[in-house]
């Protein structure tokens, strides 16, 4: 897992969460989890093994379970159905690795709420345990996201402004701005000062999800509706009844369920996956993309009839670069933050490093900077923060600038190499080249190769099919 920060604001339940259940067998990947979460405020029961995960789980009250599926003792997938069996109403976070990412889809199937493919950011990684905890907790209110959403200058002030006048309304909200400049937030923040604040809040990333499990996540499905289905389950837009249900990455949703998004959107009904009769819901919808949602419509991407249902007041975030001064206010209040989450003293930043700060482009927008203040206050003891403390990979000389692009000519090697190849699998191995440049990220890996994450996830579920022994 990449080292990330944790934002407080963007996990206000982890105080109320109650023990969240890790059974991975692995200690080393035990050790990252926990401390992970112990960062980001969650209390943490630790298992090895299926027996003792099992065990663990009958004597105490875990919502939300993390588990691996390979142990070393029991099938993975057989644990969470026992589990579900037990307590319907538990969360479960299957980790698997991208080999057994068709294991991940049969656990989704029988009612696992999310799978995590191996290796995943920390950000992934608390995003899908704070849905699942929020999910855990549908009727409890999701804080004021607000205090967390930082920022004076003009331009902030104007999107403050925005979210204030429209927070009371039924209106739909279109969030863009680039990966990393706080779209989540912006919709708590958009949740938090309406009146369904006491409401739910839940996120459903429309990227991160395979096609064919995007329509049972959203909408849900009733017991037996296919195979696997041990139980009823209710989708993201009944569990925001009364709240606010955030779609993020809306432009990576499949058009078939667009189609039925756009029902939905207009008769407010849900019609869980195998079910007859539809479901009234009272749902404020919030949608974000790091993409330009008019292009995908040109694109054929996006439904144009979707796009103008969806795009009624929208709330643009500026890159961090073009924030000014809300750079050091951001720096200077997390490294008070952070600081205090570790037990330390620091005395904030050294003008020379305000100054680097307000040159640097930050093409991870608020992310970065985040990871770059966490960075320095877990490595060094505390005192006013020098250039010296901060990661050679801002103080390099060429930080920050993104490298030439390489242009592959037919003498070149790397051409060479695919050259006499199958076509298939040349394809393959540019896929797996660039899923591991991007961290095993299915999400990021799709949107460089200009394909959709539903079809990635096929395309990695077909391959792991492919290499099990035959049958």
């Amino acid at each position: 897992m990449a080292s990330a920060p944790v934002k407080p604001a963007a996990f206000p339940a982890a105080a109320k969460a109650g023990p969240l259940l890790l059974i991975e067998d692995t200690a080393s990947l035990q050790l990252i989890y926990r401390s992970v979460l112990q960062a980001a405020g969650y209390e943490v029961h630790l298992a090895a093994t299926a027996a003792e995960g099992q065990k663990r789980f009958a004597a105490g009250h875990h919502r939300v379970v993390l588990l691996d599926l390979g142990l070393p003792d029991r099938d993975g997938l057989q644990v969470m159905t026992e589990m579900l069996q037990a307590r319907p109403d538990t969360r479960i976070i299957v980790i698997t690795a991208h080999g057994s990412i068709n294991r991940a889809v049969e656990a989704m199937r029988a009612g696992a709420h999310e799978f995590l493919v191996k290796p995943f950011e920390d950000e992934r990684f608390l995003s899908a345990v704070a849905n699942a905890v929020a999910r855990s907790q549908a009727r409890k209110p999701a804080g004021d996201a607000a205090a967390g959403f930082l920022g004076s200058s003009e331009v902030m002030g104007r999107i403050h402004d925005k979210i204030a006048s429209v927070a009371g309304s039924m209106a739909t909200v279109f969030i863009t701005g680039e990966s990393g400049t706080g779209k989540e937030l912006a919709a708590l923040a958009v949740h938090g000062a309406s009146p369904r604040a006491k409401g739910p809040f839940i996120a459903l990333n429309c990227g991160a999800i395979p096609h064919d499990l995007l329509e049972s996540e959203v909408f849900g499905h009733v017991k037996g509706s296919f195979t696997g289905a041990i139980s009823d389950k209710p989708g993201a837009a009944t569990a925001a009844d009364g709240g606010t249900l955030f779609l993020d990455e809306i432009c990576e949703m499949a058009p078939a369920l667009q189609t039925k998004l756009l029902r939905f959107l207009q008769t407010s009904t849900v019609l869980p996956v195998g079910a007859t009769k539809p479901i009234k819901v009272n749902v404020r919808i919030v949608c974000a993309t790091n993409r330009d949602p008019l292009d995908a419509v040109r694109r054929g991407h996006f439904r144009e009839d979707l796009y103008y249902r969806l795009f009624v007041v929208p709330i643009h975030l500026p890159p961090l670069r073009d924030r000014g001064e809300d750079i050091i206010e951001i720096a200077e209040t997390m490294l008070t933050r952070f600081a205090e989450e570790e037990g330390r003293r620091f005395d904030g930043l050294a003008p020379e490093v305000t100054e680097l700060f307000r040159r640097q482009p930050w093409p991870g927008n608020v992310r970065q900077l985040l990871n770059v203040i966490r960075n320095v206050v877990v490595l060094n003891p505390g005192g006013l923060v020098t250039l010296d403390m901060l990661p050679e990979t801002l103080t390099a000389p060429d930080a920050g600038t993104a490298p030439p692009e390489r242009v592959l000519t037919p003498d070149a090697p790397a051409l060479d190499s695919l050259l006499d190849r199958p076509l298939a699998e040349v394809e393959r191995l540019i896929v797996t080249a660039t899923l591991s440049r991007h961290g095993g990220s299915v999400p990021k890996a799709a949107r460089v190769l200009d394909i959709s994450p539903s079809t990635l996830y096929r395309k990695l579920e077909a391959w792991a099919r492919a290499e099990e022994p035959n049958r």
